[in-house]
């Protein structure tokens, strides 16, 4: 029997994830949203696109929750998008209802599916996932660092020329402003980013690494960045699937590790089909840990925020 992913928002995050999950012929797919219309439209034109490709997957659009019954994997993109000047904390009330709904209607039709998480913002709404589920918090995953590692790694192909298939970055702590990139242990086939690149070139780097989804929504001025999330939240589901035991960085619950506890938080884990197989903690210099501390008092800010908006 196939795996079946099922994908709440039809916008252009979460159609184009079912784009990259159909290429990949991973599972069958369902694609939800209130939108009349839409995501049966979305289904259908992609659908008759995998003849091309040669692939061989079901995909239903739906504005019913019922045919996401017995899925694998429950991917929740919907919400409202980040607007010019808006923060990602922005969205938490009206996102948090959204959230919510979609985790209630799922976890009904599919307790046994593990949770992937991209509505914004990302630690808090994958933290009220697992509240609201219920479920064990390793079968509920934010996708962060896998997003904010590569647009790192494209900034450094860019300005060394090189192959993006050669860089390897890091990027620790929350998905917004105060993300932790670690330049320490991020290189070039081997060789150290401060090694290769001047300090205030790997600066300005790093500081477009932490603006780059508010850099797309100022260009895009009405929506968000889409093609590179959506390839993210693919490269979970994959490692999900696969039972891959890959090592990414995600949002996941804390429990102790890093310091940290009750709360959602970008680190090393390890992915396979059970989720999150175990989280790995690097060993910090003196600057990093300065960096991890203010990103987590950003994301323990907005969770306690969010509890004093939602009853669990």
């Amino acid at each position: 029997m196939k795996n079946k992913v099922s994908i709440i928002g039809a916008g252009m995050t979460g159609s184009t994830t079912a784009h990259w999950l159909a290429e990949r012929e991973l599972a069958d797919l369902v694609l939800v949203d209130v939108v009349e219309g839409m995501p049966q439209g979305k289904a259908l034109d992609l659908q008759q696109a995998l003849p091309v490709i040669g692939k061989d997957v079901t995909i239903v659009g739906t504005n019913d929750y019922e045919a996401t019954a017995g899925s694998d994997v429950v991917v929740i993109t919907a919400g409202l998008p980040r607007k010019p000047g808006m923060s990602r904390d922005d969205l938490l009330t009206a996102n948090a209802a959204i959230v919510r709904k979609a985790t209630e209607e799922t976890i009904r039709l599919s307790p046994d599916a593990i949770y992937v998480v991209l509505t914004n913002p990302l630690d808090v709404m994958a933290y009220l996932t697992q509240k609201l589920s219920k479920l064990p918090p390793a079968r509920v995953v934010g996708q962060a660092g896998i997003l904010d590692s590569a647009r790192m790694r494209a900034f450094v192909a860019l300005e060394l020329g090189v192959s993006v298939e050669n860089i390897h970055c890091y990027v620790l702590g929350n998905h917004g402003d105060e993300m932790v990139p670690l330049t320490r242990h991020s290189n070039v086939a081997g060789t150290p980013l401060r090694e290769l690149l001047s300090a205030d070139r790997l600066e300005a780097i790093v500081n477009r690494t932490r603006k780059g989804g508010g850099e797309i929504v100022n260009l895009l001025k009405t929506g968000s960045a889409y093609y590179a999330p959506a390839i993210a939240v693919t490269q979970m589901v994959d490692a999900i699937l696969k039972d891959k035991h890959l090592i990414i960085t995600a949002s996941a619950f804390m429990n102790g590790e890093y310091g940290l506890n009750d709360m959602y938080f970008g680190v090393p884990v390890q992915l396979g089909r059970q989720g999150v197989e175990k989280i790995i903690e690097y060993k910090l210099d003196e600057s990093e840990e300065a960096m991890l501390r203010k990103s987590a008092e950003a994301v323990r800010q907005t969770t306690a925020a969010l509890r004093n908006l939602v009853t669990f």
